[in-house]
């Protein structure tokens, strides 16, 4: 059965995993280091299912850019989490800049986010039915 994994880049891994573990709720669940010192793969859960890798930008074959490098947002993560205000809560503590408040749209409630870099998150309630 096939599973998605989303996978990014970061200019500060290092930075980037513990932000997102302090404002987002994940968890490190793999962190290794390039010969360089650098980040060469890591990986990320939220919850028992949900895995997001990262690593440090490498400019290698992959092309990775971070969107405060392209001046530019071109995608997203959307996570579903069982209690929406304490996990927004939790990420404007930590800083992180809100492009959506909570808002119910019919598909649930959900709120954006950018991390420490730019990228995109969203988190809500919608799941999509897995037929």
């Amino acid at each position: 059965m096939p599973a998605i994994y989303p996978f990014m880049g970061y200019r500060d891994a290092r930075a980037a995993i513990e932000w997102l573990c302090r404002a987002f709720g994940f968890q490190k669940h793999a962190v290794y280091d390039g010969p360089d010192g650098r980040v060469a793969h890591a990986e990320l859960k939220l919850g028992p299912d949900a895995v997001v890798m990262l690593g440090s930008i490498q400019h290698d074959t992959l092309g990775l850019r971070v969107p405060m490098d392209v001046g530019g947002v071109t995608g997203g993560i959307y996570a579903a989490v069982e209690d929406l205000d304490a996990h927004y809560q939790r990420a404007q503590a930590a800083g992180a800049e809100t492009v959506q408040e909570l808002t119910d749209d019919g598909y649930g409630r959900r709120y954006s986010a950018h991390d420490l870099e730019g990228h995109l998150w969203a988190f809500g309630d919608y799941r999509p039915q897995q037929q």
